[in-house]
Order: structure tokens, then sequence, then C-alpha cells
């Protein structure tokens, strides 16, 4: 087992910034792709971010970029979610998660094997 735990989640008003992180115990990150995503309530659990092992690539759904950065620290063994300009479409409950060996792909829950018990955001319009 990798256990992750979220942190930083809370209640924001629209336009404001919220950080969540991720943090590991046990075995280090720094071999793994890592990611977040987020699960509103009656929907599916879907792609937020993703940053490479040494935190050069960083990738982004459509609704984030140019309001999120994704980052790493390896010799911390975490990584931190900054939310800027937060909109009420953003309250969902945001998780990590550690991409699984072999894949290539990293917006897809099937793409990770270890994940955190996630952390709540919650933006007031």
């Amino acid at each position: 087992q990798v256990p992750l735990v979220e942190s930083g989640g809370g209640l924001v008003q629209a336009g404001g910034s919220l950080r969540v992180s991720c943090a590991a115990s046990g075995r280090t990150l720094s071999m793994y792709v890592m990611g977040w995503f987020r699960q509103a309530p009656g929907k599916e659990r879907e792609f937020v971010a993703a940053i490479g092992r040494s935190g050069g690539d960083a990738y982004y759904t459509d609704s984030v970029k140019g309001r999120f950065t994704i980052s790493r620290d390896n010799s911390k063994n975490t990584v931190t979610l900054q939310m800027n300009s937060l909109k009420p479409e953003d309250t969902a409950i945001y998780y990590c998660a550690r991409r699984r060996n072999g894949s290539s792909q990293y917006t897809t829950t099937g793409d990770y094997d270890y994940w955190g018990q996630g952390t709540q955001v919650t933006v007031s319009s």
C-alpha cells in the first residue's frame, strides 16, 4: 500500500484560491506520474491535472487551464494543486492518485493504481 493523504480543501467564494496537497508515506513518489481528479455529486470522477516524474511536464483538463497549477516536491514526497479563480463548478471532492507503471495515458481513472481519500473543495457563488 502507498497511503496518499490529501489536505487543504475547504470553502471559498467564487474568484478565490485554494491549495490542495497530497503527501505520501513509505515508497517515494518520484518514480511515478501523479494526478489529480475530482468528483462532483452525481457525476463521474474526472481528470483535472497530471505531472511528470521530474515535474517538468504538466497536463490539464481544458476547464482548469490557466487557473490551476500542479507541482511536486520530490524531496518532500508531495504533490500540490494550486487553484485560482475558482468557480462554483469546481466544487467537488479532489483526489490525488499515482499512475500505474506501464500506463501510457493519464486522463482516466484506470491509469492510476493508488488513490487518496479525497478532500472537499466547495466554491460558493
